[in-house]
């Protein structure tokens, strides 16, 4: 990672705060859809949280005939929640076993899941799994999931979804997915892959770097940046058809994409008045409204969720800090106080929480999270070249970009900083740029 440092408001550059990333000059992209790739991530998780509810997780019967750990597969995505602590199954148990509660009490356990998978003659498979409360000794439910074999880990993210829910009241977003930008030597590609790493596919391949991806509301396109024809342009992808088109290609620079809630609109950073401004920009490219009126660069902008404001980053007051003004234009206030470097921010689903990195002393760069009401600030992260936070639609998890082992890497974290997870693929390339999908339709 490069140092990050403030460009001039007459040269917007992507050393500059943010707009183009901190990680140096980018070039260009050849479009292309790509192949699934082989290469998978490892989830390393760390920390404890202060509360997790002990849940036992029995291997499904039969789950190795599917060539998926279905199990293995919940129970990672449980503990990496934050809100659960692992303990081990018991083998041969099915749904339709009947738990004796005493015993999985005595192993400190409060709730219990077991299953199996059947090949259907049709090639399908039917996953079946039933959750017990332990410390009640009742059943919560069960469920019957037929699936074709490519869908057998997102079955299995869709059975941890509703475990999560069933115990804890909110909804879980373990089948949802990731998009984030990979660099391996010279050649940079755009990715989606679920939420806990695996299953990646490239989306777009380049010579040079792809950057700023972001989501639309419905989860079916993404933006990005692309230096295709030798300067910053705006781009949304089809990510079903691999279709793409240009959004914002005007005199100048053209970067930080981020969509409006209802899908409609983005708004943009551009230069084609002189300096770096927010504009209002249609999906389709048409109608651009300038919406900051200042000598100043504003740019990594980002709706509040119920789309009446806008956050972004400003070095208006003579460094970079993090404002907020009416999405419809207006004045702004100043969001960040502590520190003199504020950059990257990201809003919670629920509007009450500002994730964004901070800058520690000359070089270190952090992960704060700020409760809105209050103004209350915490640092959650132990690493020090942090970057491009984004909340999970459900609020209670944080991905980011940092610097691990020599690498550019993913983390998740819970909002507190208790339990990590790192997503780190075994070669030699680096991941940046994370942005979280939206829950699925």
């Amino acid at each position: 990672m490069s140092t990050k440092t403030i460009a001039s408001p007459s040269a917007l550059l992507p050393q500059g705060i943010g707009a183009l990333t901190r990680r140096g000059l980018l070039g260009g992209m050849a479009a292309g859809l790509a192949l699934p790739s082989l290469a998978q991530f490892r989830v390393e998780i760390a920390g404890v949280g202060a509360t997790r509810l002990p849940i036992a997780i029995s291997d499904f019967n039969n789950e190795s005939a599917t060539g998926q750990p279905l199990a293995a597969i919940i129970r990672a995505d449980l503990e990496r929640s934050g809100q659960f602590s692992i303990v081990p199954g018991q083998a041969g148990m099915t749904e339709t076993s009947q738990p004796q509660f005493v015993d999985w009490r005595a192993r400190a356990a409060d709730a219990l899941a077991a299953g199996s998978a059947t090949r259907l003659a049709d090639g399908r498979f039917d996953v079946r799994y039933r959750l017990w409360d332990v410390v009640k000794g009742t059943e919560l439910g069960s469920e019957s999931v037929p699936v074709v074999a490519a869908d057998l880990r997102l079955a299995a993210h869709k059975i941890a979804d509703t475990i999560y829910q069933k115990l804890t009241g909110e909804r879980g977003v373990f089948a949802t997915r990731l998009v984030y930008v990979n660099k391996a030597g010279p050649r940079y590609s755009l990715r989606v892959a679920d939420a806990d790493g695996e299953g990646e596919q490239t989306v777009l391949n380049s010579p040079e770097a792809i950057i700023s991806p972001a989501w639309s509301p419905d989860g079916n396109e993404v933006a990005y940046v692309s230096f295709e024809s030798r300067k910053a342009v705006v781009w949304i992808q089809d990510l079903r058809s691999g279709r793409r088109r240009k959004v914002a290609d005007f005199r100048g620079s053209n970067s930080a994409p981020a969509f409006s809630p209802n899908g409609q609109q983005l708004v943009v950073t551009l230069s084609r008045e002189g300096g770096s401004q927010l504009y209002l920009i249609n999906k389709d490219g048409s109608g651009a409204k300038r919406l900051t009126q200042t000598s100043a660069i504003d740019t990594e902008a980002t709706f509040s969720p119920d789309g009446a404001q806008i956050y972004f980053v400003s070095d208006r007051g003579g460094a970079p800090q993090i404002y907020r003004m009416p999405a419809g234009g207006g004045s702004a206030e100043r969001v960040t106080f502590n520190g003199n470097y504020n950059i990257s921010p990201s809003i919670s689903p629920d509007g009450r929480t500002l994730a964004y990195v901070t800058r520690v002393g000359g070089g270190t760069f952090k992960l704060c999270v700020m409760d809105l009401a209050s103004g209350q600030v915490q640092q959650i992260t132990d690493t020090s070249d942090d970057e491009s936070p984004s909340f999970a639609p459900n609020g209670k998890l944080i991905v980011y970009a940092t610097r691990s082992g020599g690498r550019d890497v993913l983390m998740t974290t819970t909002l507190d900083g208790k339990v990590k997870a790192k997503l780190a693929t075994p070669g030699v390339s680096d991941i940046r740029e994370p942005a979280w999908g939206p829950f699925g339709n």
